[in-house]
């Protein structure tokens, strides 16, 4: 692991959407100890409504390690508790890798990109809201 303890999100919802919109969040550095905390409060902001919708972009992520699975599992349970919907877009083999050896292979919708309306969503919606973490 690098001595780089940084995570940045980008929040992307622009403009008025229907309700049903999923939310994007694009992370990028690294999901750890020191980054964490930042990140579950963001996440939990997220994650407080009825039916949240959320797609977490980890390809740009460089490093994730137990803590960051574990922000990812309660982010899971809350959109599972308010009847909601959490995606994960990867598509490293070593972070694939690392579900299938924790058990979580299972427990999370992964996909290897964006999904289309998410994708329409970043491309015809207004200017994506940026938000630094860590």
């Amino acid at each position: 692991m690098s001595e780089n303890h940084t995570m940045r999100d980008e929040t992307r919802s622009g403009g008025p959407q229907p309700a049903d919109a999923a939310t994007v969040v694009a992370l990028r550095g690294e999901i750890d100890l020191l980054t964490a905390p930042d990140l579950a409060a963001r996440l939990d902001t997220l994650t407080a409504r009825e039916h949240p919708d959320l797609v977490l972009d980890l390809r740009p992520v460089e490093f994730i390690d137990c803590t960051g699975l574990g922000v990812l599992c309660r982010t899971r349970n809350r959109t599972r508790a308010r009847r909601g919907r959490l995606r994960l877009v990867a598509d490293s083999a070593e972070f694939l890798r690392l579900l299938r050896t924790t058990g979580l292979g299972g427990a999370f919708e992964v996909q290897p990109g964006l999904p289309a309306p998410a994708v329409e969503a970043l491309v015809t919606g207004g200017t994506p809201r940026e938000g630094a973490v860590g």
